[in-house]
């Protein structure tokens, strides 16, 4: 039995020992660009990026409201354009293209 115990807390001691870690800072990413985004219409609205003829769910806006919204994948400096659509499908809103800078703006209408 002491044998088996002796054994035991061996195993235990070895199972939790110290273990070497290695830190490292992650590697430093591009700014993140972000779109405020007004949307004075009376209805909510749709908002989208639209890159290389690819439209990009962003995220819904409530009437009358302004947010900020991030644009994943997108550096600084790229040109896109935006489109908002009403919820209910009855309009939609384009703008011309627009050079992204760190925090870009457009409201509708």
């Amino acid at each position: 039995m002491r044998v088996l115990l002796a054994g035991m807390l061996l195993v235990a001691a070895v199972a939790c020992g110290g273990r070497q870690v290695d830190v490292e800072t992650a590697p430093k990413t591009a700014a993140a660009v972000t779109l405020n985004f007004t949307n004075n219409d009376a209805n909510a609205v749709n908002v989208y990026m639209v890159a290389d003829g690819n439209d990009t769910f962003l995220k819904q806006v409530a009437a009358n409201t302004t947010e900020t919204l991030p644009l994943p994948g997108i550096a600084a400096g790229a040109q896109v354009r935006l489109k908002a659509t009403r919820t209910d499908g009855s309009r939609t809103y384009t703008s011309d293209p627009i050079t992204l800078t760190a925090s870009s703006s457009w409201r509708v209408p």
